[in-house]
């Protein structure tokens, strides 16, 4: 499958910037399952941008721009070849052991009515892959989806007590659930085609993915209760939504600022 990816990101300061720092992780690459045909960041003002990598391995942009920055408008466009996978991860850079996504942070802190909802979502499975898909259709089925942009800082302890749910929270929800059966899970960010009409979403997509032995990482996404396939596009990984934010960073300067965010996802073929 060719997709194509149209993701705009437009930031408005309040007051003039002295000086801008981002990570943009927004370089999807290339893997067994995805190839990417064409990729290209701009920004709309004077900036230097620097590739290189961050602590989990994914493939970042270093984004420096001096002052005075009114706004700045981030575009990424590209295309991006897919196939099937039965969602297990093949050709991905590993760089960490997985264990370490058995930890927790202050997003995804270990939640005891989220530890009980995933015994029982898993009571009956034979083994850890079947438990694994049985916790990702009962948070499916739990949760409305909710398609706007998620509240900031909101914990999947939090996000639990909710009766639906983003992308986001869904998936650091599952992270917890996984963890608390001993599988080691982690949060993906990226981008997912519906197979519908033309959707102009306020963020990339989010989903999870886990360990399982004898597969290797294998991907959840609970807002279909199914595991990503050709219609997705995988970006950036950690142990939570923060840690794969698609644009985090720094500003010298006062005020507020604004955010906007539209994403469009599109099959070419």
């Amino acid at each position: 499958m060719r997709l194509s990816i149209d993701h705009h990101t437009i930031y408005r300061f309040a007051q003039p910037q002295g000086r801008l720092v981002q990570m943009l992780r927004l370089t999807p690459e290339n893997t067994h399952d995805q190839t990417v045909a064409s990729w290209r960041i701009d920004v709309d003002c004077d900036a230097r941008l620097r590739p290189g990598r961050d602590g989990f391995g994914n493939a970042v942009t270093m984004l420096y721009a001096e002052g005075p920055v009114d706004g700045i408008e981030i575009t990424v466009k590209g295309e991006v070849l897919t196939s099937h996978s039965d969602g297990v991860l093949h050709g991905v850079h590993e760089t960490l052991p997985p264990a370490l996504f058995l930890r927790s942070t202050e997003a995804t802190v270990l939640d005891t009515a989220i530890a009980k909802f995933a015994a029982n979502s898993a009571e009956g499975a034979r083994d850890r892959i079947g438990a694994l898909h049985r916790l990702n259709r009962a948070f499916h089925k739990r949760f409305a989806f909710d398609a706007g942009r998620p509240e900031p800082g909101r914990t999947a302890a939090a996000a639990f007590r909710m009766d639906s749910a983003t992308p986001r929270d869904m998936a650091q929800m599952f992270a917890v659930a996984a963890r608390s059966l001993g599988a080691p899970a982690r949060y993906v960010s990226g981008y997912h085609h519906n197979d519908h009409e033309v959707v102009h979403l306020p963020t990339p997509h989010g989903w999870a993915e886990a360990f399982v032995d004898g597969l290797g990482w294998v991907g959840f996404d609970p807002c279909t209760g199914m595991s990503p396939e050709e219609h997705y596009v995988r970006v950036a990984m950690a142990l939570d939504a923060a840690g794969a934010a698609p644009v985090a960073g720094s500003r010298l300067g006062e005020g507020g600022e604004e955010l906007d965010v539209d994403v469009v996802v599109q099959r070419e073929d």
